[in-house]
């Protein structure tokens, strides 16, 4: 078991180690679904659910492999996990709000895909934490998962309406704004220590 504290934990997987911003894990709908602010908040959300269910769900299925002795099941269960709760998601968000699952278009099954969720579920159990600071855990990835989506998506809601040289209009600007912020998220290592 960790000995890090909740509060701990969750700035660190937030702030300190942003999966997008610090990891580089996640930056297909980082860059795909950052184009308006309400489409990046949902995907956030969507994001951040998916997150917290495969978490818990990762904390089961290791503690019964590790009971078993079949640790080499681990990945494979993992991605079955991750790819039911976004088939689950998926499902909601269709029957729900039909325009969101339209905007949100390929970006919503790619969250099966998307490493940012894989990546949570190994660093938790390479970590140690149990099922509470598992779930922290991922609500800390999450909402720094949704936070790095809101603050590109109102960047670039801001450039619709800048001149722009010609040179870096479009995926040039928008790779140069990832850069920068994941630089001015280098300020927050400091936190953690």
């Amino acid at each position: 078991m960790n000995q890090e504290s909740l509060w701990n934990i969750f700035i660190n997987a937030c702030l300190i180690n942003n999966f997008v911003l610090a990891y580089f894990l996640g930056i297909c709908p980082f860059l795909g679904v950052s184009g308006k602010m309400d489409t990046a908040t949902k995907m956030g959300g969507a994001v951040t659910f998916v997150m917290l269910i495969s978490s818990v769900c990762a904390f089961g299925i290791n503690s019964l492999l590790t009971a078993i002795d079949a640790p080499y099941l681990q990945l494979i269960s993992y991605i079955v996990v991750i790819a039911s709760t976004v088939q689950l998601v998926e499902m909601i968000v269709k029957k729900m709000s039909p325009a969101l699952f339209r905007a949100l278009g390929i970006f919503l099954p790619l969250i099966t895909t998307n490493c940012a969720i894989l990546g949570l579920v190994l660093f938790q159990t390479n970590k140690g934490y149990g099922l509470l600071e598992g779930f922290v855990f991922a609500l800390g990835a999450g909402v720094g998962f949704t936070i790095a989506l809101m603050l590109m998506a109102g960047l670039r809601e801001q450039l619709e309406f800048a001149e722009v040289p010609k040179v870096v209009k479009g995926t040039v600007i928008t790779l140069l704004i990832g850069g920068v912020l994941s630089l001015s998220f280098m300020g927050f290592s400091g936190l953690g220590g």
